[in-house]
């Protein structure tokens, strides 16, 4: 059971304590709104005046040749199953890098000129604009001037009516005439207009090295490959501040990259043509010497056509001798291509010229790509480049390997061929009885059929090639040319507000949170019962007046009615006696006249006879509170009594000056040694004096923790007020009135809070009023707004 009050017990103060920062925060209220109010602005501004970004994409599906088909699309499938990469997957990063390389992007800058920009100035910011949009156009005079890849330059042209101001940095400003030649740092310039239409207003054009304009679109341009692993789609993304801009720039980059594939494709047919045309131009050569022998031989020999019975016999032998050319066909082919493989130089090979061994064909088909991805590489990197040696020692163990390749099949060739050549001889034995003239004839026509073979097959394989290059598929799809939304996705409008508000909210939070985590100051009660335990008479709210006026229903007057009756309550048997009530403070400023001056006129309202005794004779206040300060002039004080105390106590009593209905014993002068003075013992007359008169007697003293005076004259109190000013008296101070209330220093000592704020909520104390007074007083918005900039922490000076 004791568990569970102690739990709600804890619950209640963890309640109450959020409550109490709650409200230490609400309290400024105006700031908070303030603050939003103004971020907003900000962010409205910002939206209306900041850089919109859009963004562009589009898309493309690559065609890929070497894509593997049937049975190996299948492998590669079961491969991507396994988690394994792919060869797909490894072209399409390859042709990515080759997307994003400063090569392409160089060709997208030359071929659009975008390293010439146009600005147009707007009442606020500048727009930029294509060159195709541009109403004037800057044309470069000496596109070879050195200084074009170093040098930045801009110009600003003003037109109003029908002349021209152009402004630079280093002539100035001066007029000038559309198609005049410039003199710039980057050679002669002239500006020449594009459209025929009316234009009016400044216009900036920035000239930059193409490296630099080459930088910023290779950052701003992002190619990711799509998300299936076997897909061969790339996506195209780019963010700019001009939508036009960037569809220019991706749609171009596409175009680019379709053009230096296909040049690098064409580079083998064209390869391949040249190996045809060469092998030709000597095999023509050869056959017309073959038909020349043919001619020749039978105008020498008469010969006419073989017999029925010789063409019969030959039968037999014609299969032999196809069978025969067709591998002398083959060793010749072999022969041709291994001319052309030996040697350093580093060439294309001819494909696909009917050799008819696979292996051949693989290897030379392995050599080509090879040579094609050096001589891309060395587009942007030098023959000492480690990947370029690289793939200089794959080329040259490639064609090793080809030459084996050719030298083992022409050695199989050349064994087909001696084994029928074999049988040709048992042929030629039994066609011993025809004519030598048909024999020798023979071998010549066999040397023609040979060379004409030849001919005609790198005839079909020069028909071939053509119309493989004619009819060589894209290299590309464009799924998706450049496109962008009209909204841009930056600055995004939502977010920003949102990050306005709470920044508004954020700001004065954390200053207000900066303020509480440095005050050291007290506040509430709260703050004095933590310290010391001495009892707390109660509070008094801050107020504009400095004392409270007859018939006063404020909540200071009805704080200091609370006070003096809880004054009576402390008293207790003493209550129909004189009291002698002494009010001090820890330091000074903190009310103690204040407090001690309406107390003395709320106890004169109830109709006790009152003195107020001005005890502080080192700054004496009392009169000033009051607006008495001429009595000073006229009257006597302490001072002066307790040098020549055989004067009457009478004599320095004031006697209930206007408006006041209570006597008054003012300080005096300021003497040099005031604690000596309190110490001669003549202070006690006058409290004895006041006993006899008064029914209150109310002393204002020093502060304790500055002087002793107070101290010094503490034994004559019945009841100590010691004043805390909320807001002012620092926490760590508070041990001067917990030490003075232990020790018993202060008789019959109580706590006063004075200058409490009851506007900041519970965490600072309750209010006062009952539905009138100053509580509900209807003051207009305009004077409310006055107050609080005058004042906007709503602390009160005492």
């Amino acid at each position: 059971m004791k568990n569970n009050m102690s739990q709600e017990k804890v619950r209640e103060g963890q309640e109450v304590n959020f409550k109490q920062v709650f409200e230490q925060y609400i309290f400024y209220w105006k700031w908070f709104i303030f603050s939003v109010f103004f971020c907003l602005i900000i962010a409205f501004l910002y939206l209306r005046y900041a850089e919109r970004i859009y963004s562009v994409n589009a898309k493309i599906l690559l065609q890929d040749e070497k894509q593997a088909a049937g049975d190996m699309a299948g492998l590669a499938e079961i491969a991507n199953l396994t988690g394994k990469t792919t060869s797909s997957a490894a072209f399409i990063n390859d042709q990515m890098e080759v997307m994003r390389s400063r090569r392409i992007m160089r060709k997208v800058v030359e071929a659009n000129r975008l390293n010439i920009s146009y600005y147009v100035k707007g009442n606020i910011k500048s727009f930029e604009m294509l060159e195709s949009q541009s109403p004037i156009k800057l044309m470069l005079m000496e596109p070879n001037h050195p200084r074009l890849d170093s040098v930045a330059y801009s110009l600003i042209l003003t037109k109003s009516g029908s002349n021209y101001t152009i402004q630079d940095e280093i002539n100035g400003a001066r007029k000038y005439t559309l198609g005049s030649k410039i003199s710039t740092p980057i050679g002669l310039v002239t500006l020449v207009p594009q459209r025929n239409q009316p234009w009016n207003g400044e216009l900036k054009i920035t000239y930059r090295p193409i490296e630099n304009a080459l930088g910023g679109i290779s950052q701003a341009v992002q190619v990711t490959p799509n998300k299936d692993m076997q897909s061969f789609i790339v996506n195209f993304s780019m963010r700019h501040a001009s939508r036009e801009k960037a569809k220019l720039i991706l749609n171009s980059l596409i175009e680019q990259y379709n053009i230096d594939v296909t040049e690098d494709k064409a580079l083998v047919t064209r390869a391949t043509s040249a190996f045809i045309n060469s092998r030709l131009d000597l095999i023509s050569k050869d056959l017309a010497s073959a038909d020349s022998r043919v001619a020749d031989f039978k105008d020498r020999n008469n010969m006419v056509d073989m017999t029925s019975e010789a063409q019969l016999y030959m039968q037999n032998a014609t299969a032999n001798e196809q069978k025969l050319v067709e591998y002398q066909t083959q060793l010749r082919l072999a022969d041709m291509m291994r001319e052309a493989v030996v040697g350093e130089n580093v060439n294309l090979l001819p494909s696909n010229i009917g050799l008819n061994d696979p292996s051949i064909q693989a290897n030379i088909k392995s050599y080509n790509d090879l040579v094609l991805e050096r001589e891309d590489l060395l587009k942007s990197a030098t023959p000492d480049n480690p990947i370029v040696q690289n793939l200089s020692r794959n080329i040259s163990e490639v064609n090793k390997s080809l030459q084996l390749s050719l030298d083992n099949y022409r050695q199989v060739l050349q064994s087909n061929v001696n084994s029928l050549q074999v049988q040709k001889n048992k042929f030629e034995g039994k066609l011993s009885q025809i004519p030598n003239q048909e024999r020798g004839f023979k071998d010549i026509s066999r040397q023609q059929q040979i060379v004409e073979s030849l001919y005609l097959f790198l005839l079909q394989k020069r028909e071939e090639n053509e119309i493989k290059a004619s009819a060589t598929p894209a290299n590309l799809k464009v799924i998706d040319g450049a496109y962008g939304s009209s909204d841009p996705v930056e600055p995004r409008k939502l977010i920003v507000l949102l990050g306005s508000l709470v920044l508004g909210f954020l700001v004065p939070f954390g200053v207000l949170y900066i303020k509480f985590l440095l005050d050291n100051k007290i506040h509430s009660r709260k703050d004095i019962e933590e310290a010391f335990n001495a009892p707390i008479l109660g509070e008094v709210p801050s107020s504009d007046h400095p004392i409270i006026e007859d018939n006063d229903r404020s909540s200071l007057a009805e704080a200091i009615r609370i006070l003096r009756t809880n004054i009576s309550f402390m008293l207790g048997h003493k209550k129909d006696q004189s009291s002698v009530l002494y009010v001090t403070s820890t330091t000074s400023g903190e009310g103690k006249s204040f407090i001690s001056t309406n107390l003395a006129k709320i106890l004169a309202m109830s109709g006790k006879k009152v003195l107020l005794l001005g005890a502080d004779i080192r700054s004496p206040k009392v009169l000033d509170y009051l607006g008495l300060s001429h009595l000073q002039h006229t009257n006597i004080g302490i001072t002066q009594y307790l040098i020549n105390p055989e004067m009457s106590v009478s004599n320095i009593v004031i006697r209930k000056p206007e408006p006041y209905n209570f006597d008054i014993i003012y300080s005096g002068y300021i003497a040099p040694n005031p604690a000596e003075l309190l110490m001669n013992g003549y202070f006690a007359d006058i409290i004895a004096y006041g006993r006899m008169q008064y029914d209150y007697v109310i002393v204002d003293t020093a502060p304790v923790s500055l002087v002793t005076d107070t101290l010094l004259i503490a034994e004559h109190a019945d009841m100590t007020i010691y004043v805390a000013r909320a807001n002012y008296l620092d926490k760590r101070l508070l041990n001067v009135p917990a030490e003075l209330y232990e020790e018993g220093k202060l008789k019959n000592m109580a706590v006063v809070i004075n200058d409490v704020d009851f506007k900041r909520g519970y965490g600072y104390g309750y209010g006062y009023g009952y539905g009138y007074g100053e509580g509900s007083r209807e003051v207009s918005l305009r004077k409310r707004m006055i107050k609080f900039f005058k004042n906007p922490f709503g602390s009160k000076k005492k």
